[in-house]
């Protein structure tokens, strides 16, 4: 299961997206690292399928997303928002983030 929640922003939609089973976590690498215990609020919304959230994922209001774990990337990938070399790992956890552009 996936959580999802959608975040209202001025220029569109925040998407926060992320595996179950990694909420409460902290995902370390060096550096590196995502804070799923502190932030928890932030990507705790509806706890969904990975059909489902497909679904939810809409492209024309997305402004930026922050997507951690297996699951939640796929759905990312399979909507065609990212492909594998834009996908980073911190603890052996994909994750992606997505910022649209305006000029």
């Amino acid at each position: 299961m996936i959580f999802i929640k959608k975040h209202a922003a001025d220029k569109g939609t925040v998407l926060a997206m992320c595996d179950e089973e990694l909420i409460g976590r902290v995902l370390q690498q060096g550096k590196l690292f995502i804070d799923l215990s502190k932030y928890s609020d932030f990507y705790r919304g509806e706890l969904v399928s990975e059909e489902k959230a497909k679904e939810m994922v809409e492209v024309d209001d997305l402004y930026s997303a922050n997507v951690v774990g297996e699951r939640s990337v796929a759905v990312m990938m399979n909507k065609g928002l990212v492909g594998k070399s834009d996908v980073r790992k911190v603890g052996n956890v994909p994750f992606v983030q997505i910022f649209k552009v305006d000029f």
